[in-house]
């Protein structure tokens, strides 16, 4: 005999096959501009502030490494390369997530923090990391929090490769820390203008949302 499956159990399965991903936020549409990122999600201000306040790397240097990283993707992944007769082959690496934090880093992560729920498909959690990272390179390498530049080297190149100047024999990883300097510093400009109105709690922004 066929049993017709309750339209709930269906939704219910489809909901547990689609996981936290089918919830995930879209990136906004306007990437450009710190403020136009805040206003299409607002709970991103108070993560980025929440990382700042425990870490001490400013927000708009959390957000342009989020954005050389992932362009605000949840989900993203080094892009495979075509091998032979149109095969995929690996990802280069294990990166995934807003942060591209890899397998390794983020188990230290998890080690150092204890935030064994932390995911790095969760916005929240991959811009702790980032501040957690910079904290680290910090202390690691004498890098100041303020400093996008070096900091996205280190955060590329791992501590001991940015100690040994690996950064040095490779100038398109140069030239990519220079334009997360320049988007930092861009984000910072706009923050200044609009940051106020994200600071306000959620029944002031209710009565006058500009």
């Amino acid at each position: 005999m066929l049993v017709r499956p309750q339209w709930g159990a269906v939704l219910l399965a489809v909901t547990l096959v689609a996981g936290p991903s089918a919830c995930a936020p879209k990136p906004p549409p306007n990437l450009t501009s710190s403020c136009a990122i805040f206003d299409a999600q607002r709970g991103w201000y108070r993560d980025t502030e929440r990382s700042y306040r425990r870490w001490g790397v400013p927000v708009h240097v959390q957000l342009a490494i989020v954005h050389q990283e992932s362009k605000f993707i949840h989900n993203a992944k080094p892009p495979r390369k075509w091998r032979f007769l149109f095969i995929l082959g690996p990802r280069p690496s294990s990166a995934t997530g807003y942060a591209q934090a890899t397998n390794e880093t983020w188990e230290s992560y998890i080690r150092s923090t204890g935030r064994r729920g932390a995911d790095r498909d969760d916005f929240g959690d991959a811009t702790d990391f980032i501040g957690w990272y910079g904290e680290r390179s910090r202390r690691t390498c004498g890098i100041s929090k303020q400093d996008a530049y070096s900091l996205y080297l280190a955060y590329h190149e791992g501590h001991g490769g940015y100690k040994r100047k690996s950064y040095l024999a490779k100038p398109w990883l140069m030239n990519v820390a220079a334009r997360v300097r320049t988007r930092a510093e861009t984000y910072r400009t706009q923050l200044a203008r609009c940051e106020k109105r994200f600071k306000r709690k959620w029944w002031k922004r209710m009565l006058w949302p500009f």
